[in-house]
């Protein structure tokens, strides 16, 4: 029955993520789309935090994680391997000094398994890493067209990672991340009649496509020991050096027949730009460093608590094929706030008392400054893991945030957003010694 969930749930949410973009942000107009989340639901659920780490759930922040502590259960010869499937679905309420809008979006959120290999642990999969996907229009003074801005596509994440099992405090672990996709966009700028002032028939439009690749690193460090019969302290430490994508870029000018009342656009013809004259066939994305730390406390198994901090330098920013876009970017951080509780994890006389709970909230600035106006953001998060099958180990996650980014001030938009989340996190014992009386 697990493995049926599994292929509809990979298939709806594969379909999904196919059929819409995964943002419907006007902010992911900048750089190379928003950035996603890169967690699971069970760390998004509680804010964000990524410190935590135990033998059964995935933690895709840290790659130390992978190496952990085999379990007691298993006579302290392995720990399961762990398969886990996520998506999410969002609304959001768009709102600016000029009107609102309503918008939605569905996405996949990753598909990831790691492998115990004694104190090595082995993880591989598949994150989306950036999203592009808005469709925005300025108007005149008399509300007719001035503008109009469409962009799809972003940029994906296939990664393999290795965490080490140094003792009972210390892991270390690296992620090595291929980075594939593309951006298209176009933006059309209207002419009007200049005797009548109405909309000309024939319009121009000009598309962008970069096609991105390249390879990044991320390590981590985790830290835990026992400062009392019953408190545990969690620290984690993550470090991504600055890198660069590969950008392939195309432009190309079209003319247009435009039908203001349906908003529909007609091709008559196209003229390809020759981006090599101007050194701009291809370009670099830098992705500046970013690090994490963070440490809470709990109990084993009934509780935790903790706080992370990240920081990236994002000052530095540059995207040499559309110029700066009226948009410059100070350096980016996030504080993150968030914690769990389980009544009793092994609980045989009731289901309820399994159930983890989770909540937590965050605060980001996003580095990303229009109109001399910082682009912050906002979320508190709930969330549960709802126990699956005959083991303690495997479950079905659910969370909830509700959020806001953005102001209305200074002619900006305000997003406020509601994402729910839903992984599956699956665990199995795959390796086990064979004993002979």
């Amino acid at each position: 029955m697990i493995k049926k969930l599994v292929v509809v749930f990979i298939a709806v949410f594969a379909i999904k993520s196919y059929a819409q973009e995964g943002t419907a942000s006007p902010y992911s107009f900048y750089g190379i789309g928003s950035l996603k989340f890169k967690g699971t639901v069970e760390n998004r659920s509680m804010g964000g935090l990524s410190i935590y780490t135990d033998s059964i759930h995935l933690n895709l922040r840290n790659p130390a994680s992978y190496g952990s502590a085999n379990l007691a259960v298993y006579g302290n010869e392995n720990r399961p391997v762990t398969f886990s499937v996520a998506g999410s679905h969002s609304r959001l309420k768009l709102k600016s000094d000029s009107g609102e809008d309503n918008l939605k979006s569905s996405t996949f959120d990753y598909i990831s398994m790691a492998l115990p290999l004694g104190r090595l642990g082995v993880g591989i999969g598949l994150i989306p890493y950036t999203s592009v996907g808005y469709k925005l229009e300025t108007r005149n003074n008399d509300m007719s067209l001035n503008e109009r801005f469409r962009g799809e596509g972003g940029v994906n994440r296939t990664y393999l990672s290795a965490g080490y099992y140094i003792n009972k405090n210390f892991s270390v672990g690296v992620d090595l991340n291929y980075n594939f996709g593309n951006i298209l966009n176009n933006t059309i700028v209207f002419d009007y009649d200049t005797n009548d002032n109405t909309l000309l028939q024939y319009q121009s439009r000009e598309t962008n496509r970069s096609d991105l690749t390249g390879v990044s690193l991320n390590f981590g460090l985790t830290y835990q020991t026992m400062i009392t019969d019953n408190l545990e302290l969690k620290s984690g430490f993550t470090y991504t050096p600055e890198t660069s994508l590969k950008s392939k870029n195309k432009r190309a000018f079209s003319s247009i027949i435009f039908n203001p009342e349906t908003g529909q656009e007609l091709l008559v013809d196209t003229i390809d730009a020759d981006l090599a004259a101007s050194g701009l066939d291809e370009t670099d994305f830098i992705l500046p460093a970013k690090y994490s730390f963070g440490a809470g406390i709990g109990q084993p198994r009934i509780w935790f608590v903790g706080a992370e901090y990240t920081f990236q330098n994002t000052k530095d920013f540059k995207n040499e094929l559309y110029g700066d876009a009226g948009v410059d970017y100070s350096n980016s951080s996030t504080i993150a706030l968030g914690g769990f509780f389980i009544p009793k994890y092994n609980s045989f006389s009731s289901y309820y008392k399994r159930v983890v709970y989770r909540a937590g909230l965050r605060y980001e600035s996003s580095g990303l400054n229009i109109n001399n106006t910082s682009i912050d953001e906002f979320g508190i998060s709930f969330g549960v893991g709802l126990p699956v099958g005959a083991d303690f180990f495997s479950n079905a996650n659910l969370g909830i945030e509700y959020g806001k980014r953005g102001t209305t001030n200074n002619n900006l938009i305000q997003e406020n957003f509601l994402n729910f989340s839903l992984s599956l996190s699956l665990n199995d014992r795959w390796f086990q010694k064979k004993r002979y009386d």
